[in-house]
């Protein structure tokens, strides 16, 4: 076992191309084969991607200068600091982001965040897909070929049991495929960097000019997408790290392997979109490279195709959070078996969204879902984590019946953090922006923005009442006090 432990690329239950046989189950130290380098690696691997340079082109559609683009970008995947405190946890209790969330929301509360991140899962992989059969469309296209309806029912159905492969087989496979991404995707990237220095403006025609407000927007925009986006998942595979791995370590390598290259992809498409503006307006964001005259167009194939690999690559760390998602809201499924249901669902998604909506309506629609709820979990998450000075107990946390200090009451459901859960929920929804790009029609639902003229709070207050509602509720209950109590009992030598 030794041999296998040392090569950092899985172990005993977590091999390299075999199915993972862990769930959300507790990973035994002995099996705990990553390093903070190894987890950053795997996410670089998924930073490096062509979602991140569409996003730099439908954040630049907002009508900011490329320069104001800029800016957003730069501070919006400031949020990766986000991942690095919601990565912090899986060491420590050697199981999932939402089995550890029955800490502060109980054993049978911490279903309802989990069917919410279930939901935002589906969604991601809808987008992966979405956006695979357009690569795949434009390729055949460009070939001289022809896509009717009947053919994109093809594609999907393709695309989505590709998809399933590596998730599938599990963490070790993702991390060691994803790491071998990241040479051949900063060589495509260079190259489309040759064509946006040779072309790109500072000051697209699209550019209007916006105030303070619609700026908070975009940055709203740019949080939901990168760091905050991905909060969720992150103890999801730092559960593999050993319990003593360095915090600073851990937090430092995943900022550095998300933020700097996520920050560079972002703005190379905030680059190309303004000389090829309908990047970030069409209903398939690839169709435009194909009517174009800046990029030749071998190298759009060679860019699309490596699209594509990659977008089957980061589909993948979605579609494992989604399956132990689902193993957290109480079905009964082996993780591999989950990966497979919810790649069937995500593909009649992507038939719906191919054939009903728009990419950038759909992007719009789900940044709203995502934005309101992930921030006051994640304020609740740490908020609990730090009154529980940074300690769980991971036998206890595997337990979903009255026997566990987590079940909370009678009924296990922390009704504290559920009621700070909503209060943020509401706060962050008021919040919200109203702005353009995001086509949310809903309006009367977001006063505090509609008085700002479309400025966007929705992320600090998501965050900030949620584990401030948390915190107040909490030391009138007094329940987290008393749970600590019972893991002394447990741990003497706490």
């Amino acid at each position: 076992m030794a041999s296998v432990m040392n090569t950092h690329d899985g172990g005993p239950g977590d091999q390299i191309f075999r199915v993972e046989t862990h769930g959300i189950d507790f990973i035994a130290e002995s099996e705990r084969w990553a390093t903070p380098r190894n987890i950053g690696a795997m996410w670089a691997g998924t930073s490096i991607n062509v979602e991140y340079f569409i996003y730099g082109a439908l954040l630049i559609n907002f009508g900011f200068s490329f320069y104001t683009t800029l800016s957003i970008i730069i501070i919006g995947n400031l949020s990766y600091l986000l991942l690095g405190l919601a990565s912090l946890q899986g060491p420590e209790a050697g199981t999932t982001a939402f089995t550890i969330s029955r800490a502060p929301f109980g054993s049978h509360g911490a279903r309802i965040v989990s069917f919410f991140n279930w939901i935002t899962q589906l969604g991601f992989e809808t987008e992966g897909l979405i956006l695979i059969v357009g690569a795949v469309t434009v390729v055949i296209e460009m070939s001289g070929g022809h896509i009717n309806s009947p053919t994109k029912v093809i594609l999907v159905i393709l695309a989505a049991a590709i998809q399933a492969v590596m998730p599938y087989l599990g963490h070790a496979t993702m991390v060691k495929v994803l790491r071998a991404l990241i040479l051949p995707f900063i060589a495509i990237f260079v190259l489309l960097g040759v064509y946006a220095v040779q072309h790109g403006t500072a000051v697209p025609a699209q550019s209007w000019g916006h105030g303070w407000e619609i700026y908070t927007a975009g940055l709203a925009f740019t949080f939901a997408l990168s760091g905050l986006g991905w909060t969720e998942c992150g103890n999801d595979y730092t559960r593999y790290l050993p319990r003593e791995a360095k915090k600073s370590s851990v937090v430092g390598w995943l900022f550095l392997s998300t933020a700097v290259p996520e920050i560079i992809v972002m703005t190379l498409g905030a680059a190309v979109f303004t000389f090829i503006p309908k990047l970030g307006t069409s209903s398939n964001p690839f169709e435009a490279m194909r009517g174009q005259h800046f990029i030749p167009s071998w190298a759009v194939v060679v860019f699309l195709l490596f699209a594509i690999v990659q977008l089957f690559g980061i589909n993948s760390l979605d579609l494992y959070s989604s399956g132990v998602s689902l193993q957290a809201l109480g079905f009964r499924l082996k993780r591999y078996q989950a990966v497979v249901m919810d790649s069937i669902i995500a593909g009649l998604l992507t038939l719906w969204a191919v054939f009903q909506s728009t990419f950038n309506l759909y992007m719009g629609e789900f940044v709203a879902v995502i934005i309101v709820w992930i921030a006051p979990w994640f304020g609740i998450l740490i908020a609990d984590w730090m009154l529980r000075k940074f300690r769980y107990n991971a036998a206890e946390l595997q337990k979903t019946d009255a026997s566990s200090i987590y079940y909370t009451g009678r009924s296990g459901v922390n009704w504290s953090s559920i009621a700070a859960f909503l209060i943020g929920l509401v706060a962050s929804t008021m919040c919200f922006s109203k702005a353009p790009a995001y086509n949310f029609p809903l309006h009367w639902m977001t006063p505090i923005s509609n008085h700002y003229s479309g400025a966007d709070f929705s992320v600090p207050a998501g965050i900030i009442i949620g584990a401030l509602a948390y915190l107040i509720l909490e030391k009138l209950t007094g329940q987290v006090a008393r749970q600590i109590e019972q893991q002394k009992e447990l741990e003497p030598n706490l």
